[in-house]
């Protein structure tokens, strides 16, 4: 049983910083690409960073400098840093899973396996 389970997120002040985590458990070997992605209301969701199984990281424009990506393969576990936050920043953030090769790392149709997401809010 394939399961993805986030946690980390609350409310900061802009300026702030939250580390968001992603326990991934069911997944058949260890060569998973993982990503992060957010949706604030009445917007699309949109890819946030992602990190392929050589421990590469891509990162929207927005986040780039502020965020980091990264992952514990021995605890099956994906990361997000988030430093200097902003109300922009404010959405539910997701992690998604993919065991095939993916082109597009920000792209959500790329990715079968959700979270239910965990909500960031930035004041």
């Amino acid at each position: 049983h394939v399961q993805l389970v986030e946690s980390g997120g609350g409310s900061v002040q802009a300026g702030g910083s939250l580390r968001l985590s992603c326990v991934a458990s069911g997944f058949a070997g260890s060569n998973l690409y993982m990503a992060w992605f957010r949706q604030a209301p009445g917007k699309e969701r949109e890819g946030v960073a992602a990190i392929d199984n050589a421990g590469s990281a891509t990162y929207t424009y927005a986040v780039q400098g502020r965020f980091t990506i990264s992952k514990d393969s021995a605890k099956n576990t994906l990361y997000l840093q988030m430093n200097d936050l902003n109300p922009e920043d404010t959405a539910t953030y997701y992690c998604a899973a993919e065991p095939s090769p993916v082109l597009k790392p920000l792209e959500a149709y790329e990715y079968r396996f959700w979270g239910k997401g965990t909500q960031v809010t930035v004041s």
